[in-house]
């Protein structure tokens, strides 16, 4: 019996590009890459683990098999060594572990083909749990990561075989990114961006998908639209043609691989099924997963990817000042500033600033260095943090930096974190 189909319009600027059947047999395979990816013997995909590795090598032949051209250093691996000057190194232990990212690229034609587009999901996770962990007493036990982010990675796969049977004669590469150490702070990703397979100035969007397997009542979260000016109209038109209803949040500054890059100035859209008690603890396994929810995700996001590779103008790049998420008395005063957690090369490095905020207006910028806060030094994340907390709303504090080998101060009013 020939298995059920189910019809996909990809729609550019309301012209009809191709008419895509995906078999059930692609759900399933949704379903298998989620299976394999999640199961115990991945070993929740911890950094330093072999299911880590077994994962990425399980990502590469898939990238192959999906007709991909590697664009790693290695192959389709771009590997290399957590800072132990990491933030989120110095609770895990895991500085100077060796990882690696997995790239694999679809060739641009004509004109457009020195532009990209990239497509990411992270496919590491908590290992054993302990750092990270929302269950305390599970220290020692997998946790699978079915939905954080194996069902990302899926989607991920998915996206390439569909983009990958799409021809155009004039159209950007697309880049796909399977980032590594997401769970420690971005790490991955953040790398990327340092050593990207096209240049960032080239590249004019980011997809990712972390999170994409509990899709219920056909409802997903968009999260970064106003990264963009083009995008909200971008994501209307394809809820109405795909049938999935899309909640757009503007603020690209969310805690997942798309913040690296719109931190260097590139739009980005993330796609998200929303949190849910299985979060980060050991009961997140496979059989939770809404395989097809995914597939229907990855065609919605497979459209959009296609539409950005193929339209002549590039988005409108938006300096977004989001609202400031209350820290609860966590970190007192605001300041504004978003720091590189790959590193701490003798002090906070700055991967940019929110507009409007303190350190935006008082001329302090993305690359800066950060090494003292009115009277407190700062050499890493936590001295930042300690000296954040031992100022007030209002207060006025000299910020020094190092600036391309120059020590510059700057005079910055401290705001109310959330105000």
């Amino acid at each position: 019996m020939e298995p059920a189909r189910v019809s996909i319009t990809i729609l550019v600027a309301g012209l009809l590009l191709t008419n895509h059947l995906v078999a059930q047999t692609d759900v399933e395979r949704i379903g298998s890459d989620v299976r394999y990816l999640s199961a115990d013997a991945r070993m929740g995909r911890g950094v330093g683990t072999a299911g880590l590795d077994s994962a990425a090598s399980y990502v590469a032949r898939k990238f192959e098999e999906a007709g991909l051209q590697p664009a790693g250093t290695d192959g389709f691996f771009q590997p290399f060594l957590v800072d132990p000057t990491a933030p989120a190194a110095g609770h895990s232990g895991l500085g100077g572990a060796s990882v690696k990212n997995v790239v694999g690229i679809l060739r641009g034609r004509g004109d457009l083909a020195r532009e990209s587009i990239v497509i990411g999901a992270h496919y590491d996770h908590l290992g054993l749990g302990g750092f990270g962990s929302l269950e305390p007493d599970s220290t020692g036990v997998v946790h699978n990561g079915a939905d954080d982010n194996a069902s990302g990675t899926a989607a991920l796969i998915a996206s390439a075989r569909l983009l990958s049977g799409l021809k155009a004669p004039n159209v950007r590469t697309i880049v796909f990114v399977a980032f590594t150490g997401e769970e420690l702070g971005l790490i991955g990703s953040s790398y990327y961006v340092k050593h990207p397979a096209l240049a960032n100035s080239s590249t004019s969007a980011m997809i990712n998908f972390d999170m994409v397997g509990r899709l219920r009542d056909r409802t997903m979260l968009a999260i970064g639209t106003g990264s963009a000016s083009e995008l909200p109209e971008l994501l209307d038109s394809l809820s109405a043609s795909h049938g999935i209803s899309v909640k757009s949040l503007a603020d690209p500054w969310g805690r997942s691989d798309h913040s690296s890059f719109y931190g260097a100035s590139i739009p980005v859209v993330h796609f998200f099924t929303d949190t849910h008690a299985d979060y980060h603890r050991t009961t997140d396994d496979w059989d939770k997963i809404n395989n097809r929810g995914i597939a229907e995700i990855t065609e919605y996001a497979a459209s959009l990817a296609w539409s950005l590779a193929l339209r002549r103008d590039r988005l409108t790049f938006l300096d977004v000042s989001p609202p400031v998420q209350s820290a609860g008395g966590g970190y007192g005063a605001y300041l504004g500033t978003i720091p590189d957690m790959t590193g701490s090369p003798g002090g906070v490095k700055l991967t940019g600033v929110r507009g409007g905020s303190p350190a935006d207006v008082a001329g302090i910028r993305g690359g800066d260095i950060l090494i003292r806060l009115g009277e407190y030094e700062i050499a890493d994340l936590y001295d930042m943090t300690a000296a954040l907390r031992a100022h007030k709303p209002s207060d006025v504090v000299t910020v020094i930096v190092m600036r391309n080998g120059q020590r510059l101060s700057f005079e910055a009013t401290l705001k109310k974190r959330g105000g």
